[in-house]
């Protein structure tokens, strides 16, 4: 055994690495829709609705019928006011037909009933032993959504018995109600009577309590109907004490004057003139009126003279000494006028002062009064006005006692019946058609529950959608599903018996996704594996290395499931030598490679079973015996073990150039998938795709995929029935691409595909 080697260097690729596919998120659970997955399960969904509905139908058949009759009654409320204004507002008109509708299901009310001739011993009650109960609870009273009418309705196997039953209750309410029924008038008048009393009394006690306060408060008498007597008299006072401070003010002022200006001559003179020009005059006005008219004179006669002499002229100077005489006799004369209006002013404040005083004095006492008498007068008001509330209810109470209209009718039901109860002509319950909706939809949620639920327990893989969203990677092909009595080399050489079926076809589709999935020379050795056994690897091994050979390329088989070998049996040939052999190092190359019956094939068998299968394909003698077949072939398709039961795959599609995981239509897991997936990539594996095995014929959900480059829908090429010719390359049988009646069909070869 040579070296051994890792997954991810173990090889050396003449051309590089082969890029990775491009292969979207793995792990995507890729789910069917809801509509998908309905009609996949649709025979669920069809049993659990007839299920239902058969359910249903044996329940109607179970189920007793009942009859319903009702009868339709109008009650009228007639109660009398007692007084104006004040009605009843406690009970609503809803209110008191919703508690009449209560009555009618009342127990004596029930009880009434049951009295009436023959209602007992009616096929309902028979064997009942609570009737009264039993009424209570089939019978039922509704008040109409838009009107005031009470719709009593009961409901019995016996459509007469129904009828006579509602009949019984309306009667016995009508019963009840007139048995109960009160002179309605005579009570509202002892009660008015009563009330009348009571505020008679109340009136009373108003008007003594107004009178014995009006006496005890005596202010009141000198109050008017509208107060003008105190109101007058605090007005008096007011004006006159807004008066005397107006005197005052003007005496303070002529006081205060005439006291600056007593030692200055120039505002004494002015304080002078201006009591002149108010006519405050005195008993020296005559000479100070001489006096000026004299000064005036004299300064005349001083300009005069002025412009006639000088000044030291004697006639002059004794003009200047009697005018200057005639001036200071004014200024004392005015010095005295100003000491007399002082000592004129300084009493007559005061007289002003105390007259304030005692005016000032009469407005607070008056003012106190008029407070005193307003309260008096707020608290007879309220007196007064309890008085005349009692009074005008006391009017109101008379004049209602005298209009009362005293007759038997007043405040009793006025009950119309509308509609007498008959027997029903058909059963109301159970309703056949809402039976059968409910069965129906509790039929259809049902089985779409269990459509669901069986779906997700379902792992298996059930459409190309699913595969690809699931594993991440594209669909190179779709094999349809072949005859199971057919053989293991039947099935495994079915491009090469029946070029022209739908299997075939499929399998070429392959061979052309792989050339136009990876560049020319970058996909030369390539493993095929599954998630499981029988998965149908084998078999797309050889098909596709057929394909492949037949378009005319050199393909070499390398059967590495050591654990169970199938390329001999679907080629017939012997494994008695093989791969094994060469790896031991007992066998050359050339002396196992086995020759088939389509040429550019040849097959590498397992040959003997070794103890250690993984060991001897990790090793440097197989790395190296791929790299010398690698030289002579253009392609090597290597059948590979399952990737989950051992390491063989895995060891595989890390020293291959791409890798194709092979599932199977309707039997695959999904999570069994995914994790062969997963392992495969762990070690470097390049996935190029997925193709799916034993596809149903008739599953649209498989063929209708748009995929990698790839739409197929099986009957295209060859699936006309038409005859192929086929032509010797080197000796053997090919086939040339051409159907029977035109040219050849454009079938790639490796020139094609770069």
């Amino acid at each position: 055994m040579g070296e051994p080697v890792n997954g991810n260097n173990a090889v050396r690729r003449a051309d590089g690495p082969v890029p990775a596919p491009a292969l979207g998120a793995p792990g995507d659970s890729g789910r069917p829709s809801l509509v998908h997955t309905i009609w996949r399960r649709r025979w669920i969904v069809a049993l659990a609705v007839v299920a239902s509905l058969v359910a249903g139908w044996v329940h109607l058949d179970m189920t007793t019928p009942l009859y319903t009759s009702t009868s339709r009654v109008y009650v009228e409320r007639l109660v009398p006011r007692i007084i104006p204004g004040t009605e009843d507002f406690t009970m609503g008109p809803w209110s008191y037909l919703n508690t009449q509708c209560a009555l009618f299901k009342s127990t004596p009310i029930a009880a009434e009933a049951l009295k009436r001739p023959g209602i007992r011993e009616l096929r309902t009650f028979a064997g009942v032993g609570n009737p009264v109960g039993y009424l209570k609870a089939m019978l039922r009273a509704q008040l109409g959504k838009g009107d005031d009418i009470i719709s009593i309705s009961f409901e019995s196997p016996y459509p007469e018995d129904a009828a006579q039953i509602v009949n019984a209750v309306v009667d016995a309410y009508i019963t009840y109600q007139n048995a109960s029924k009160r002179n309605t008038a005579a009570e509202v008048l002892k009660i008015l009577q009563r009330e009348k009393a009571k505020r008679d009394a109340e009136l009373a006690n108003a008007l003594k309590a107004m009178v014995d306060f009006k006496k005890s408060n005596p202010l009141l008498a000198f109050e008017g109907s509208d107060g003008s007597f105190m109101s007058k008299r605090m007005e008096a006072y007011s004006a006159a004490l807004i008066a005397v401070e107006s005197e005052i003010l003007d005496g303070t002022a002529t006081y205060e004057a005439a006291k600056e200006t007593a030692n200055d001559p120039t505002r004494l003179r002015h304080f002078v003139e201006l009591r002149r020009l108010l006519g405050s005059g005195s008993a020296a006005a005559p000479e100070e009126s001489l006096l000026r008219a004299e000064v005036a004179r004299l300064e005349v006669q001083l300009a005069e003279m002025k412009r006639e002499c000088t000044d030291e002229h004697p006639g002059m100077q004794a003009l200047e000494a009697r005018l200057a005489e005639r001036k200071q006799r004014l200024a004392e004369l005015e010095k005295r006028l100003a000491e007399a209006e002082l000592l004129v002013a300084a009493p007559r404040l005061e007289t002003l002062k105390k007259k304030e005083a005692q005016i000032r004095a009469s407005f607070e006492e008056q003012r106190k009064e008029m407070v005193d008498l307003n309260a008096q007068a707020a608290q007879y008001t309220l007196f007064r006005s309890e008085w005349e509330q009692a009074r005008k209810l006391c009017d109101m109470i008379d004049d209602r006692i005298r209009q009362i209209n005293v007759n038997e009718d007043t405040g009793a039901l006025n009950i119309t019946i509308l509609e007498v109860a008959v027997p029903a002509g058909g059963p109301s319950s159970p309703d056949k058609r809402h039976t059968m909706a409910m069965a129906l939809i509790i039929g259809v949620m049902l089985g779409v529950g269990l459509a669901m639920a069986r779906e997700w327990l379902d792992q298996r893989f059930h459409s190309a959608d699913e595969i690809s969203t699931a594993l991440g990677a594209p669909i190179l092909g779709m094999i349809p599903q072949m005859p199971g009595k057919e053989s293991l080399a039947a099935r495994g050489r079915k491009v090469e018996a029946e070029p022209a079926s739908h299997a075939a076809e499929a399998y070429r589709t392959v061979r052309t996704a792989i050339y136009f999935g990876v560049p020319n020379g970058q996909a030369k050795r390539i493993v095929v594996t599954s998630p499981e056994p029988g998965d149908g690897k084998t078999t797309l091994v050889s098909n596709l290395a057929i394909a492949m050979a037949q378009a005319g390329q050199r393909v070499l088989i390398i059967d590495g499931d050591f654990r169970k070998p199938m390329q001999h049996r679907v080629f017939e040939i012997e494994r008695e030598r093989g791969l094994s052999s060469v790896l031991a190092g007992r066998e050359p190359l050339d002396a196992v490679i086995q020759r088939t019956k389509v040429g550019c094939l040849d097959v590498l068998p397992t040959g003997p079973i070794p103890p250690n299968p993984s060991e001897m394909l990790n090793s440097q003698a197989f790395a190296g015996l791929l790299d010398e077949v690698s030289a002579r072939y253009d392609h090597i398709l290597i059948d590979s073990p399952p990737v989950m039961p051992v390491t063989d795959a895995r060891i595989l599609g890390a020293v291959c150039d791409v890798t194709i995981l092979t599932v199977r239509a309707e039997r695959s897991h999904r999570k069994v998938a995914e994790r062969a997936r997963d392992g495969l990539l762990s070690v470097g594996a390049q996935i190029l795709g997925v193709v799916v095995n034993a596809v149903p014929r008739k599953e649209d959900r498989y063929y209708h995929y748009s995929g990698y480059g790839y739409y197929y829908k099986y009957g295209y090429g060859y699936g006309y029935g038409h005859g192929r010719r086929r032509e010797k390359r080197g000796g053997t049988s090919q086939d040339d691409g051409r159907d029977g009646d035109g040219p050849a069909l454009a079938t790639p070869s490796v020139e094609d595909v770069e």
